[in-house]
């Protein structure tokens, strides 16, 4: 049997991929197959690879030749032997062949694997050619399984771009900020019409502790680690954040939230966002404020304890809260609502449905975002946008093993949100929204739904602590101020690269996000002159397939 560590002994061919199939039966190992392109290999293909690698003992990927490469033209990008030397590289992966076919029914007749492995998307798809690849497998004893669905890239749209999602001055980068919209002037424009929007925010107010240690030692009486605080630094955070944010962004924000009963702290928040250009409204909370302690040795966190009390408010309490936001809204015209659910108590989901509906027709555009497991995600209705993370999207619908475009189609069938905005860490971002079209509508969902990636401009962030508080602010004012969704996306992401870069909760400012922006399109200049732009590369991998 090939070495899985020999790179070329794993490309084999027809002869001996069916040679290698046999003994493998003899010896009882079940062989797993997956079957696609693969013309760039990104993460989501290598989620796919490891799921189906669990499935059995072997796992043999074949890939579409050349020739068979329906996808447009100058595809594939990657020349048939260096996909297959691509796939080899990886140890989930036992053997590769080159399928001359079309599809890959007649290798599944010759074959036989014991799994054949499809995305989640296939799962309810009617196209004839999977339908007689499944047959070919289901006749011969095998299964079909549908993997676990994480793959949340398109290859043909990095492809497009030519770079993944942790290269922020990549081509992909350049394509986006290539289009009209997405001029330095045209963002500019947008970051100078914050100024003024009134924006009404609600939520829980926090304080973000940062506690700033000596080098940790271990305890003398037993194995345990011992900080010594060196300096402390408080933060407004929750919804005080992002109502500094907007301040800071040039809107005027008002903050509806629930401060404690105490009156000298009360009044020293109120003070110092009011020094900051932020009004608020509060109810008095039954309990504390809650604090969230960060330690920290130089720039790295080694340890979180959160000072939290549930904030249980009777039903009188919630009907202040939602009259407070209305009155707030109604006072005047209002650009923005922002809902911002911290998972405390203040929010429960009944209160966050109530509080939509109210405030709905007061404001011009409606967002909203969640943090934690107990967050009202799902309560979230008819917003223009919301913001939540990967995970938090996936376990506001327990679905852990869907595709990424699935579990947003199901967000906006339950909730009639507008268009999402999903983060991914380091892999960045897909903007989504679905169409309007009745007839685009009633087809599956993929064909339903319009998504666009943006990059991580920061591929390593210093401390992710309220990215995404930056990014819903500058996404939610952009959508005030005119913006479309890939817009608001580049502006937020934009907003929460600032963030990232700095220690604790800082407000980002509208001259940061003007000179983000110019240094995006700068270092996009930069990489056009280093002559690596997508045209170069089609051109280079052409010459690597005559040559082949």
């Amino acid at each position: 049997m090939a070495d899985p560590h020999s790179r070329t002994e794993k490309i084999l061919s027809l002869e001996a991929l069916l040679r290698l199939r046999a003994a493998a039966r003899v010896a009882g190992r079940r062989v797993v197959h997956c079957h696609g392109c693969f013309d760039i290999v990104h993460p989501g293909h290598i989620r796919h690879l490891r799921f189906a690698r669990a499935q059995g003992d072997l796992l043999l990927v074949s890939i579409t030749g050349d020739e068979q490469v329906g996808k447009g033209d100058g595809r594939p990008l990657i020349p048939q032997e260096l996909r297959a030397e691509n796939l080899a590289e990886l140890d989930c992966v036992d053997w590769v062949y080159v399928e001359p076919e079309p599809t890959a029914e007649d290798l599944l007749e010759s074959v036989r694997p014991d799994v054949y492995i499809k995305g989640r998307e296939y799962e309810f798809n009617k196209d004839p050619r999977f339908q007689r690849e499944r047959e070919a497998v289901e006749r011969h004893g095998g299964r079909v399984v549908f993997s676990s669905g994480d793959v949340v890239f398109s290859s043909t749209a990095l492809i497009e771009s030519l770079e993944t999602s942790v290269d922020p001055f990549g081509a992909r980068l350049g394509l986006l900020l290539g289009r009209e919209g997405l001029s330095s002037e045209r963002l500019g424009e947008l970051i100078e019409s914050f100024r003024g929007r009134r924006v009404v925010i609600v939520g829980e107010t926090i304080i973000d502790t940062y506690v700033f240690c000596d080098r940790p030692d271990v305890a003398g009486e037993s194995p345990v680690m011992t900080l010594r605080p060196l300096e402390h630094r408080r933060y407004d955070g929750g919804a005080a954040i992002i109502a500094r944010h907007a301040a800071a962004l040039g809107a005027r924000p008002v903050l509806v939230t629930a401060l404690p009963g105490e009156a000298a702290i009360a009044d020293e928040i109120r003070r110092r966002l009011l020094a900051e250009g932020v009004e608020v409204r509060a109810i008095t909370a039954p309990s504390a404020i809650a604090e969230k302690q960060r330690f920290l040795v130089g720039a790295q966190k080694v340890m979180k304890l959160d000072l939290v009390e549930a904030s249980v408010l009777d039903a009188a309490g919630h009907d202040r809260l939602i009259a407070l936001a209305a009155e707030a809204a109604e006072e005047s015209p209002t650009d923005a609502g922002i809902v911002a659910d911290f998972g405390l108590g203040l929010l429960t989901p009944a209160v966050i449905g109530r509080l939509c509906a109210r405030m709905r027709p007061l404001v011009g555009t409606l967002t909203g975002d969640v943090s934690g497991r107990r967050a009202g995600l799902r309560a979230m209705h008819g917003l223009d946008l919301v913001c939540p993370s990967e995970p938090e999207l996936r376990e506001a619908y327990r679905s852990y093993d869907e595709s990424l475009p699935a579990v947003a189609w199901e967000l906006f069938e339950q909730t009639g949100a507008g268009a999402a905005i999903v983060t991914m860490g380091p892999e960045g971002l897909i903007a989504f929204d679905p169409l309007a079209d009745a007839e685009q509508r009633s087809r599956e969902w993929r064909a339903r739904l319009r998504s666009e990636h943006v990059p991580a401009l920061v591929p390593h962030a210093v401390d992710a602590l309220g990215c995404g508080d930056a990014l819903l602010t500058a996404a939610t004012l952009g959508l005030a101020s005119g913006a479309d969704l890939v817009q608001a996306a580049v502006l937020g992401s934009s907003a929460a690269a600032i963030e990232s870069r700095r220690i604790g909760n800082v407000p980002v400012a509208s001259a940061d996000l003007r000179r983000e922006i110019r240094r995006l399109h700068a270092s996009h200049m930069a990489y056009a002159a280093a002559e690596v732009l997508p045209a170069r590369r089609y051109e280079q991998a052409g010459a690597l397939r005559d040559a082949s």
